[in-house]
Order: structure tokens, then sequence, then C-alpha cells
């Protein structure tokens, strides 16, 4: 029985499940470092920095591609539109930290995979049946169930940060466009020289000289930043982008197990409800059933 089952782990789906697990790990760490790093330095800052730095820790991997020639590309625009598009809903997501509740604020960008399914519908082609919607939906409870935001009149850091969830969800739409035709490490390379490009005026303005600890949590969030996108882009190159994001609703759990482990922040039983419906969305997405249910075409 073991060893029908090992060719499972073969496939595109665990292949990009396994991706998916090394993007999780680094955008949980990223919250820690970024958290840390901002009690000294401007948010300009810690982006400018992140991705000059970045672009140093993707050499290797640049460079055991074949170099420049791996991230030759005929799409800069599409490039351009997509990191132009991040890098406003990652600014206005910390923007919107600072009008409205956390709680909210989480609630509200983790509508971006109903965006994100419904974009790749419309643009991609990508066949949404009702199991992937109920996972979907599933996951959304079991976010809600976590953060319980506040019932309330929508002001405008909501807003910004509904905003913000419709601009990440475009740049998961464009990331899995590119990978049509374009490797993971051109995806994360053209990411870093635009974002740099971007962030470069912003960040000099507010530029001080970080201290040595600073520099600890800065050289972290560079790391988990430009690795993080690097597995995304090759989980997005196994499986659509419908079975792709609702994986990351694994990452609101495991912040608040970091959260519980690091600041001694609460573990209560609406967030162990919200962690079982997360998984049991997560569940349904992923399982194979033996009649029906679409298969998992790897891209080529």
């Amino acid at each position: 029985m073991l060893t029908s089952m090992q060719p499972h782990f073969n496939t595109p789906l665990a292949r990009a499940a396994v991706w998916m697990a090394g993007w999780l790990t680094l955008m949980v760490v990223i919250a820690v470092a970024g958290r840390e790093a901002a009690q000294e330095l401007s948010v300009f800052q810690i982006m400018l920095l992140r991705s000059t730095l970045g672009m140093l820790m993707l050499w290797p991997l640049v460079r055991s591609a074949g170099g420049f020639s791996a991230v030759r590309t005929q799409r800069l625009p599409q490039h351009t539109l997509r990191n132009v598009v991040h890098y406003a809903a990652q600014y206005g997501w910390f923007v919107a930290l600072t009008l409205i509740p956390l709680a909210q604020v989480v609630s509200i960008e983790f509508t971006m995979p109903i965006w994100s399914a419904a974009l790749a519908v419309v643009f991609l082609g990508e066949r949404m049946s009702g199991r992937k919607w109920f996972a979907v939906l599933l996951g959304l409870v079991g976010v809600a169930v976590i953060v319980r935001p506040g019932a309330g009149q929508i002001d405008i850091g909501q807003l910004i940060a509904l905003a913000s969830a419709f601009g990440f969800a475009i740049s998961v739409v464009l990331v899995k466009s590119l990978t049509r035709t374009d490797a993971a490490v051109a995806i994360s390379f053209w990411m870093l020289v635009v974002q740099s490009a971007i962030g470069l005026v912003p960040g000099l303005m507010v530029w001080q000289w970080p201290s040595a600890q600073a520099w600890g949590w800065v050289v972290v969030v560079a790391f988990c930043g430009t690795y993080s996108h690097y597995c995304f882009a090759r989980a997005m190159q196994h499986a659509d982008a419908t079975v792709v994001v609702p994986m990351d609703f694994l990452r609101v759990p495991l912040t608040a197990l970091v959260g519980w482990l690091a600041y001694s922040e609460g573990l209560d039983l609406f967030t162990l409800l919200g962690v079982g419906l997360i998984l049991s969305g997560n569940v349904l997405n992923l399982v194979r059933w033996p009649m029906g249910g679409g298969r998992i075409r790897r891209k080529t």
C-alpha cells in the first residue's frame, strides 16, 4: 500500500505543495523580521534594502541557471506592470495598518484568493470547480473566525486594504501568466530590479544608517523576500493559481503560532477553530478524487 502511494508525491500537485511550503515558511519568518526591523527603520527603507540586497542574494541562482541569458525576457512590460502593482499593494497594506485595526487588515487581505481565482478564470482560462470555490470559502471563513473583524461602517483604511488585496490578486495572476514563458529565476530577478528602481527615491529620502541589529533583521527580510517569491513562482509552474493560492491560507494559523511562541500572543479557541477550517479547505482542494475533479497539468 505504501508503494502505491509513493508516485503521488512526484505529481505536479505534490511539487507545487512543496514549493508552497517554502513560501509559507519564508513568509512567516519575514513577518517577524519585518516587524523587528520596522522598530528602527522606515518601511520605504526596508523595502529598498530588501530589493537591493535581494539582487546580490539571487545572483548565485541566476549564475547557476546560465547567467544573464537565463533572465532575458520578451515580456518586460508585463514584469514592470506586475511589480508596480505589487509594490503599490505592499505600500497600501502598510498604510492600512496605520488607519484600521490589524484584524481588519488581515481579514480584508485574505479576500485576495477570491479576486485571484476570479481573475485567473477570466484572463488565464483556468477552470474553477464547485469544490475549489468551496475550499476558498472554507479558508475565508477560517480567516474571519481567527481575526474576528468588528462590524462597522467602511472607512478609508478599509478601502485601501481592499484595494491592496485586489492589487495582490492582480500580481498573482500576472505571475501565473509569466510562468508560461519565463523561468522562476527570471521572474524573481525582474521583481528585484523593478522594485529597486521604484523604491530608490522614497527609500533614500527617509534613509538612516541601520544599527547592527537592524542590519541583521534587514538581511533576513531580504533573503526571505527574495526566495519566497522564487518558491511561489515555482509552485505556479506546477499547478493552477486556483489550486496554489488557497494554500496561502495556512499563513494565518502559522503566523498566529509564531506570534504565540515569539511574542506570547494569545492562541484561543477561535484561532484553533479557524485553523481547522483552513486546513479542511486545503485538504479538500488538494485531494485527488478517483472520479471527476480536474487534473493538474504541468505547464511547460
